[in-house]
Order: C-alpha cells, then sequence, then structure tokens
C-alpha cells in the first residue's frame, strides 16, 4: 500500500501527464479603405504599436533559471517534460481557466518556451515541496497572463481540474518583487487528501517565474521562500 505522500505525488504525476485536444484560435481579417476619399491616410499617420519586450530564447531561459549553485541550504532538481504538458486541459468552471492551466505552467497566450525545476530544502524538519518555472513571453501577453491570474484569483472560489477539486481559492499579498506580482493560495484534494498550495507569479520584463508551494503535513497555506524568490527575479534581470 502507497503511504500518502506517495498517492499525492502519483496523483500529481498523473494530472501532469493528462492532455486534452487544444482549441484552435480566430484569425483576424482586414479590410479596404473607401477609395472615394481624395485623401487616403498614409502608414506612417497609422498608431504605432508597442510591442514590448520580446521572449527570452530557450537557451536563455536555461541561463535564467536557479540552480544549487545559486542557492544555500536547497536541493534543485530538474523536472521531467512530461510533467509540463502542451496543451490546456479544460477546467470547470471555465472562468477558473487561468488558475487551472499554472498549475501545469500554461497560459494563455502560450509560453514561446519553458524551464521547470523542483526545489526542496535540506532541512529536516521543513516538508514544504516548492516548485519553480520560468515562462518566455512577449512583454504584452506576460502582462496579459498575471491580469488573468489577479481577476481569477478573486473571483474564482473553486474549481474542478482533471477530476481534482481546488477549493478556497483567495489572493493574498504578493511581495515587492520584479515589475509585478501576484500571489494566491488554494486548497487541493487528490485522493481524499488536502494539500494546502501557495503560487506567486513574478513578471520580470517579458519572462515570468512561478513559484508554487505545498505541504502534505501542515493545514496552513505554505509560504514561498523569500531567499528563493530573490534569487530566480535576481538572475533573470542578469540574463540576456
Amino acid at each position: 500500500m502507497k503511504s500518502v505522500p506517495g498517492r499525492v505525488l502519483v496523483g500529481i504525476g498523473v494530472t501532469a501527464a493528462l492532455a486534452a485536444t487544444a482549441a484552435c484560435g480566430g484569425q483576424d481579417t482586414g479590410g479596404k479603405s473607401d477609395s472615394g476619399s481624395s485623401k487616403k491616410p498614409s502608414a506612417a499617420a497609422k498608431p504605432a504599436v508597442k510591442e514590448g519586450l520580446k521572449p527570452l530564447t530557450e537557451a536563455q531561459l536555461k541561463k535564467a533559471v536557479i540552480t544549487k549553485a545559486d542557492l544555500k541550504g536547497y536541493r534543485v532538481g530538474d523536472t521531467p517534460d512530461d510533467e509540463i504538458p502542451e496543451v490546456s486541459v479544460p477546467a470547470n468552471p471555465a472562468k477558473c481557466q487561468a488558475l487551472a492551466d499554472m498549475f501545469l505552467l500554461g497560459t494563455e497566450p502560450d509560453a514561446t518556451a519553458r524551464v521547470s525545476r523542483s526545489v526542496t530544502s535540506l532541512t529536516a524538519t521543513d516538508a514544504t515541496v516548492l516548485r519553480v518555472g520560468l515562462l518566455a513571453q512577449k512583454e504584452a501577453d506576460a502582462k496579459k497572463v498575471v491580469a488573468d491570474l489577479r481577476t481569477q484569483s478573486g473571483s474564482c472560489s473553486s474549481y474542478e481540474h482533471t477530476d481534482y477539486h481546488y477549493t478556497g481559492v483567495k489572493p493574498v499579498k504578493a511581495p515587492a518583487v520584479g515589475d509585478e506580482a501576484v500571489s494566491y493560495t488554494m486548497t487541493s484534494d487528490i485522493d481524499g487528501t488536502k494539500i494546502p498550495m501557495t503560487y506567486l507569479v513574478v513578471r520580470s520584463g517579458s519572462t515570468l517565474a512561478v513559484f508554487y508551494a505545498m505541504n502534505i503535513l501542515d493545514e496552513k497555506a505554505p509560504e514561498v521562500s523569500t531567499s528563493v524568490v530573490e534569487a530566480q527575479v535576481t538572475k533573470i534581470k542578469k540574463t540576456d
């Protein structure tokens, strides 16, 4: 018989391996202007579209993610690729989709590259499991993801996702780090085991740093280590 921690980790692995058909997006079409006007507007007269910062490349993202050399007192491990699937799994209700996607490091719009690391304390009494993910986005898309998470963490109190239940969703104060940040807590129910979870998503330029912590041995929402957050955000800023 598997222990409770074993069942939970298996449940998380199964969750991450699930996939669903992704919806296709629409395509904008342009129209021609009326030729009856004696003076047509020139291209220069149109307002410029501010694209913002471009996404980091996959190589830059791997360079930017923290390693054990960046952290004292922690073990840093790679995350298997099959734990960050390529497609979104629908949430019920749909208004909670951004929250559900973030569990699997998914976003809308999609990131152009993703890396993930597991971070565990070497302190024997600390049972918190921390996952760190970096998502490369266009700056405008990164801002949209943060805005969606901020809205949904305040309006979506519970949802179902891949046959698991998530309740007690509520926003919490995010630390003043990066260009902007959003944080929220919730409780997941995996095979009857209730696990409090804390999320912190930090935007640094066009890159999203995602931190989520869980602790199956404590009923309170775990804290995301300040030292881990600061080390990761600092390293992103140094990457070009």
